[in-house]
């Protein structure tokens, strides 16, 4: 039990990395305010823009939280440095790619064109608000499973 706990301080303060200057950064430019602006007052290309933004948010969010319970679901121990073998997450992992890569462009191009923040701004912000995110995500704990059996 006490070997745990350095390891587990170690990956809080990981996260914590991406969490304090992502959130920093995300209140300093005020980004939420900023997007939920453009979803009550854009119409035409920027609202689908800001459409795209949180459908792509949202897949992302999603797939982490699937990658994260699937040794739940399947039973399985993903082994991720073999990703391609896996036959769950040869699946998912481009898909999840994909979603980071468009989401983080629609959003820089949704605050960079439909707000007052400017490009520079908006990729700060989007930036910010990634590394917010995915160091939130990263301090959900992952569940142990016991089973030796590894991923198909």
């Amino acid at each position: 039990m006490a070997s745990e706990s350095p390891r587990w301080s170690s990956h809080v303060l990981r996260q914590l990395q991406l969490v304090v200057p992502g959130g920093a950064i995300t209140w300093w430019l005020d980004t939420i305010s900023h997007l939920a602006a453009t979803s009550e007052n854009v119409k035409g290309w920027g609202q689908l823009a800001t459409g795209s933004t949180a459908l792509f948010g949202f897949l992302t969010v999603t797939l982490f939280l699937y990658i994260l319970v699937t040794p739940w679901i399947h039973g399985v121990v993903l082994d991720f440095r073999s990703w391609r073998e896996s036959g769950i997450l040869s699946s998912v992992i481009p898909i999840l790619t994909f979603s980071i890569v468009s989401g983080w462009l629609s959003m820089t191009i949704t605050l960079g064109q439909w707000t007052s923040m400017g490009y520079p701004k908006a990729i700060v912000g989007t930036s910010g608000l990634y590394a917010l995110t995915f160091g939130l995500l990263g301090l959900i704990p992952a569940p142990r499973i016991r089973s030796g059996r590894r991923s198909d």
